[in-house]
């Protein structure tokens, strides 16, 4: 009998590769009669069409020629960009996907090339050009979109005829931007400039700014101590290299913000595109799209449209100075912090935050899924919530109904008389709806439901005084 710790594998014979005719076999009778596009590929805010999976033939044919030649990035702390840097980060932080960031910045790069070459030759004056990007919390498409940034410097900068490999190599410092951050639940912001340094070091950045955003500097400073001594990330030149997926995303990436980039060329540069509105008109419709995704809660920022932490009722300190930008500054939070700062001003004047009763009864299920989903709704405006089956004898300010469908009429029939604050119902019972509006109820609250427009509503009906 051979020695099992001994014997040689083969893995060539004993794992025979599969075919992808054979995966698409599986995933049709797994899906059944539902549809592939639908079901898995993810249409990202770039549309982009990404598929559940990738192989080596989904590389033929396309533009892989990113490799970085060194290893590591250096750590920048509180260092303003030089004057002339191409900033990037403004255009992301003004709300524009990685599509477009790459494809402006790549345009006003070429711009400033093309004037300062008239003074010195292209080679020196291409190794003056210096660019920001903020990395956002997409994580792949982030390290993408940093590989695709050197490919499509690579390709514009060619028709300038530069010699040296040096010259043309992209200057690329990287930082963690601001739009998706809030002045509350600070520390998952620090989780969040975690995954963004780790796609910027994965993606090739020579500089590294983490900006602490309501937690202390030190810590920003330590996560890239981590990432460097104890990651090893300075190791390797090219981790994604070769990854199926990431060659694949950072092609899609550079080809349609080339198409933006001969866009901008084709309407007389970064410049008169910038005058001419053109590129504020499109920041100005991706941040539309950011705003109703979190809005909607089809975008999660954790702790500020869902999960929020029902005992901060203030907002953190230590805020990083304000951005120098004519483009407009955009935080996804914004919205969701007026309102909680709204509910705070109205407890320090009234001496308590607002209440909400999460009232349960009957089915167990579903109970307990519309409680936590109306827990989650009402705590991201700082409102104090309670649970229980019991409604005699309460102090709240609303009372929500948390039931199934069947039972919501009987059950509002019974509390709705009995109360003098509104009564809400978890959930969408479209076919009982002028029933439960007969019986007294006020208001549904639902996954279509608008979080923004519904919390806005109830601070208004409970009196709340307006933002100042």
């Amino acid at each position: 009998m051979p020695d099992p710790v001994s014997e040689n594998l083969n893995l060539a014979q004993d794992f025979p590769p599969v075919p992808t005719s054979e995966w698409e076999k599986a995933i049709a009778q797994d899906l059944k009669s539902a549809n592939y596009e639908k079901k898995l590929v993810w249409r990202t805010n770039e549309g982009l069409a990404v598929r559940p999976y990738y192989r080596q033939e989904h590389l033929v044919g396309l533009e892989t020629g990113f490799r970085r030649t060194d290893r590591g990035w250096e750590t920048v702390a509180g260092t303003a960009p030089r004057a002339d840097t191409i900033r990037a980060d403004l255009l992301h932080e003004a709300g524009a996907h990685a599509v477009q960031e790459l494809g402006f910045a790549v345009a006003a790069g070429v711009e400033q090339l093309a004037s300062i070459t008239a003074a010195q030759p292209a080679d020196a004056a291409c190794r003056e050009i210096e660019f920001v990007f903020a990395v956002g919390p997409s994580y792949f498409i982030e390290i993408a979109k940093l590989r695709a940034a050197r490919l499509l410097w690579d390709q514009a900068v060619a028709a300038f005829g530069l010699k040296e490999a040096e010259s043309i190599r992209m200057r690329l410092h990287a930082r963690t931007p601001r739009r998706n951050k809030s002045v509350y639940d600070r520390y998952t912001n620090l989780l969040r400039v975690t995954t963004e340094a780790l796609s910027a070091v994965i993606g090739g950045c020579d500089q590294l700014t983490v900006e602490p955003f309501g937690f202390d500097e030190h810590l920003a400073l330590n996560l890239q101590r981590i990432l460097r001594e104890e990651s090893h990330l300075d190791a390797v030149a090219d981790p994604a290299g070769g990854s199926y997926y990431i060659e694949v995303l950072t092609d899609s990436i550079a080809r349609e913000a080339w198409k933006i980039f001969q866009q901008v060329e084709a309407a007389g540069g970064y410049q008169k595109a910038l005058a001419s509105g053109m590129i504020n008109r499109a920041l100005a419709e991706t941040r539309a799209a950011w705003d109703k995704a979190v809005s909607s809660r089809q975008r999660a920022l954790v702790g500020v449209n869902n999960y929020p932490d029902l005992t901060e009722k203030t907002p953190a300190n230590g805020f990083p100075p304000g951005l120098e930008s004519s483009l407009p500054q955009h935080r996804l939070a914004e919205p969701f912090e007026k309102i909680r700062i709204r509910t705070a001003e109205h407890a320090r004047a009234t001496g308590r935050h607002p209440k909400v009763l999460l009232l349960t009864r009957g089915d167990v299920r579903m109970k307990g899924a519309r409680a936590n989903f109306c827990l989650n709704f009402f705590g991201c405006a700082g409102f104090d919530i309670a649970q229980s089956e019991v409604y005699e004898g309460t102090d709240a300010d609303l009372i929500i109904l948390c039931s199934s469908d069947s039972e919501y009429l009987s059950f509002a029939q019974e509390v709705c008389p009995k109360v003098k604050i509104p009564v809400l119902v978890a959930g969408n019972p479209k076919a009982q709806e002028a029933a439960l509006k007969s019986a007294g109820v006020q208001g549904f609250v639902h996954a279509l439901s608008d979080v923004v427009e519904t919390l806005t509503q109830w601070q208004n009906t409970l009196g709340m005084r307006s933002e100042r």
